[in-house]
């Protein structure tokens, strides 16, 4: 494949606050350190894609606000120099959380306002030179997710348009409580050549239940993706879960493979792993991988990204990230 790979949708400053217990109502707990770090599925993405692949030529399509955390942000993301941002609009006020952490535990709370992220609409999608589009995430962006009389959603409109532009397209969701997946989520996946989720968003959209409990219902994930297929995914439907990652092509054949089992102290942050699996995925449908490699690709790109301290700086090169399928063993 050759062209730009877009990746559309939040962008985010996360502002980590480390404190030591949690207070009751009205009651006073001291923060005792802090840092800021980059969020969203542009920022996540865009940044793991970029350390897998240098050469690839990334553009960041959102909206930031004209503030500060915008200046930030934007400046972050300008020290890859495969991401262009040239595509990102500025008005409001960037969207952020405050995550709240206990230094004991790693334990996190997450106060979100949702800012400039809920600006971004079709109109802003580039149009030239793009191979394949990604958005992250429907049932997260409130103007995409919003009616469109003739697509369904905003975000459906966008994801055709682009491929009525010979651009392939994938889509992501949100982990989220309430019964939108299965009213909002088939819109879009009627216009996505690729569908990449966890267990519990596949579950949801196709209404299998693909987890008891704590135990995984293996057996069911076959069932799930077909299901999905038949709901739109035009290509590839990818689930990845603690566990393993799972498929099914276009022929309908079906791939499985184990996680890899880290060593103990080898999880430093869980934060953005999910992000980096995807970032797998892209870049395995950019260099032509075949279903069962790009899984493999992006789980060791997910178990890079956990090993380092933040979302993305853990994430080596793609031919480094794979080398630890050689290195570890791989669960069963």
């Amino acid at each position: 494949m050759t062209g730009t790979v877009a990746i559309a949708g939040n962008m985010i400053l996360d502002t980590i606050k480390f404190i030591d217990e949690y207070p009751s109502m009205l009651e006073l707990s001291a923060i005792v350190s802090l840092r800021r770090e980059l969020g969203g599925a542009v920022c996540n993405v865009g940044r793991s894609l970029a350390r897998l692949d240098p050469s690839i030529p990334i553009q960041a399509v959102g909206w930031v606000g004209e503030d500060e955390a915008g200046d930030y942000l934007l400046a972050e993301m300008r020290r890859f120099p495969s991401i262009d941002v040239s595509q990102v609009r500025r008005g409001g006020v960037t969207s952020f959380s405050d995550v709240m952490t206990l230094r004991s535990t790693g334990e996190r709370t997450f106060f979100t306002y949702k800012g400039a992220d809920n600006r971004l609409m079709p109109e802003d999608f580039p149009t030239e030179n793009i191979a394949l589009l990604h958005i992250g995430y429907a049932l997260l962006l409130d103007r995409l997710d919003a009616p469109d009389a003739r697509y369904g959603t905003q975000m459906a409109r966008a994801l055709a348009e682009a491929q009525a532009r010979g651009t392939q397209t994938m889509l992501d969701v949100v982990s989220e409580a309430g019964n939108r997946y299965q009213t909002i989520v088939p819109h879009s996946l009627r216009h996505a050549d690729y569908l990449c989720v966890n267990e519990n968003e596949a579950g949801r959209i196709a209404g299998v239940a693909l987890r008891e409990g704590d135990r995984l219902c293996a057996e069911r994930l076959s069932e799930a993706c077909a299901i999905l297929k038949r709901m739109g995914a035009r290509r590839w439907v990818v689930i990845h879960m603690p566990e393993l990652a799972c498929g099914m092509d276009e022929g309908g054949q079906f791939f499985r493979v184990g996680t890899l089992q880290l060593p103990d102290g080898f999880i430093k942050s869980s934060v953005g792993a999910g992000d980096a699996f995807a970032a797998g995925i892209l870049y395995a449908i950019y260099r032509g991988l075949s279903l069962e490699d790009a899984l493999r690709m992006a789980n060791a790109a997910a178990a890079c990204s956990l090993g380092g301290e933040d979302s993305n700086c853990g994430v080596k090169l793609a031919k480094e990230a794979i080398q630890l399928y050689g290195q570890m063993e791989e669960r069963k």
